[in-house]
């Protein structure tokens, strides 16, 4: 016969246990409520689809959810109501300048800019992410002995004599054409640049001076084809891809015919149709700048008739993507207002629609990670880095908004907020 004096003593033990339990989910939820935080705004743009009255959770440097405002209540101890506000991914720079221009990735970044891939400096391992601008490199542009860019940039003699940390390294062979993309991928470059670039655009940057006196007369060394297709070969076995700069036909054709994956730029000189459909039918992705090649007398026909030839290929890759070229004097340190008005009605076509507007958005973030690798940067999905920017106002209707955004996060981190938090938690 069991004891009664036992089975009391079973009865409070397991009370006590299933108290303990209770008190233990109550500390890890109030914990939970404590290390997240939820945005409010009218508007929330997830890198794919513009969300009316919605909200945006995260926790520590990672997207949680996006959602409806009232389907976060009570969840976290810290939320914020932003109001008429805009809340968006961190902008991605496809093509910046920031190492070799000595721009401050601070100013940058502050200014919405979360993720930039420097496309020609000096070589660097990828850096930042959590607080800080995520600096993505190229390294040196692969280029011809005697060519662009390295006959306009001629090396900072101020800096360490080192192979990899101009603009431009020269090679002469396969061989070492090769071992040149080895060493880039090695050190950390996340794509490799090439220069296709012979010279003679009317209004091209690169045709003045930059301080340098008189550039050299055109044309220019080119790499050979041989070399530009080993260079290709050699990137993707490494699980690299290859970005050119050309500027015109004879550029353009060397890249088609060596199976370069991406421009980056769209064309200066204004380049013969039957191109730029054979760039169409190869998948080749367009990196704009049209704003800084705004002197160029054919990157808007460009623009216009790759968008027209996109349009009418259903069964292509070719995508364009945002890019202001930070490091010229002439676009800004941060999101580029103007170069998305550009995006936007060079490649709409006639009429312009809702569609045509989001689309220039997904350009600078969604289809920007993806383009990059990196599928979730650029988006606020679940387990995507928490690069977050927001503006008061819709910038659907007005880009140069996002020129002074009111909120940069950066892989969770406040960087800027201009905001008031809300004394009135959810």
């Amino acid at each position: 016969m069991i004891h009664k004096n036992f089975i009391f003593h079973v009865k409070t033990l397991v009370a006590i246990l299933i108290l303990a339990q209770g008190l233990s989910f109550n500390a890890s939820a109030e914990g939970n409520r404590k290390h997240c935080q939820v945005l409010i705004a009218d508007r929330v743009f997830d890198g794919f689809n513009l969300h009316e009255n919605a909200a945006v959770l995260f926790k520590g440097h990672k997207i949680v959810q996006v959602g409806e405002q009232n389907q976060f209540n009570g969840i976290c101890d810290n939320t914020m109501d932003l109001g008429n506000t805009t809340i968006l991914p961190g902008f991605i720079e496809s093509h910046a300048h920031l190492t070799l221009q000595n721009i401050s990735n601070e100013i940058v970044l502050k200014h919405g800019i979360t993720t930039a891939r420097d496309t020609g400096g000096p070589l660097l391992e990828p850096i930042g992410g959590t607080g800080k601008l995520r600096l993505l490199s190229a390294g040196p542009i692969i280029q011809a002995v005697g060519g662009y860019p390295l006959n306009i940039f001629s090396h900072d003699e101020s800096k360490p004599h080192g192979k990899y940390d101009s603009i431009g390294v020269p090679v002469e062979t396969i061989a070492e054409a090769e071992k040149v993309v080895t060493d880039l991928i090695a050190g950390g470059a996340t794509i490799i640049k090439i220069a296709l670039e012979p010279g003679g655009e009317t209004g091209a940057p690169w045709m003045s001076s930059h301080g340098h006196g008189e550039p050299p007369k055109t044309p220019w060394p080119l790499l050979s084809l041989d070399i530009a297709k080993a260079i290709v070969a050699k990137a993707h076995t490494l699980q690299k891809r290859v970005t050119a700069h050309l500027g015109e036909n004879i550029g353009v054709e060397l890249a088609l015919d060596a199976g370069v994956d991406e421009w980056a730029h769209i064309p200066c000189a204004e380049i013969r149709e039957d191109l730029l459909h054979r760039a169409v039918a190869q998948g080749v992705t367009f990196v704009t700048t049209i704003d800084t090649l705004s002197a160029c007398t054919g990157v808007h026909t460009n623009t216009y008739k790759l968008a027209h030839i996109m349009s009418h290929s259903t069964d292509t890759q070719s995508k364009f993507i945002y890019g202001s070229e930070i490091g010229h004097d002439n676009v800004p340190w941060g999101i580029n207002g103007e170069e998305m008005a550009l995006m936007l009605h060079l490649t709409s076509g006639d009429a312009i629609d809702f569609m045509d507007v989001l689309n220039v958005f997904k350009a600078a973030t969604s289809e920007a990670g993806k383009n990059l690798g990196k599928p979730l940067l650029g988006t606020l999905l679940k387990d995507a880095p928490a690069d977050i920017i927001a503006v008061r106002g819709n910038p659907f209707q007005r880009f140069k908004l996002l020129e002074y955004p009111d909120m940069v996060i950066s892989g969770g981190h406040m960087i800027v907020n201009n905001f008031k938090k809300n004394k009135e938690n959810h």
